[in-house]
């Protein structure tokens, strides 16, 4: 069983920055491919970014790449997701995951564990 917690969310002005993260308990995560999704009040779930087990491959949805950077430490069981150049449309919960594939659209399927989620609300 695996645990996951988000943090790192907050208010931030437009073009702001925010770092995330994912602490994983409970079972390692050496053996997952990890992602982040998020969602707004009526809007389906996003896949925003995932990282393959061992780090080496990254991928991101069109709409936050080159702003956003995932990462992580299986040391310390962490996932990151740094979100820089942050727009109003950036707003919503975000979500980490654990699960097996991660595409290349940033999207992680086969996700058998995901956590509360963290609050990321981008206004002036």
């Amino acid at each position: 069983q695996l645990q996951l917690a988000e943090s790192g969310g907050g208010l931030v002005q437009p073009g702001g920055s925010l770092r995330l993260s994912c602490a994983a308990s409970g079972d390692t995560l050496d053996y997952y491919a990890m992602g982040w999704f998020r969602q707004s009040p009526g809007e389906e779930r996003e896949g925003v970014s995932c990282i393959n087990y061992s780090g080496r491959e990254t991928n991101y949805a069109d709409s936050v790449k080159g702003r956003f950077t995932i990462s992580r430490d299986n040391a310390k069981k962490m996932v990151y997701l740094q979100v820089n150049s942050l727009r109003p449309e950036d707003t919503s919960v975000y979500y980490c995951a654990a699960g097996f594939t991660c595409t290349a659209d940033g999207t992680l399927y086969e996700y058998e564990y995901w956590g509360q989620g963290t609050q990321v609300t981008v206004s002036s």
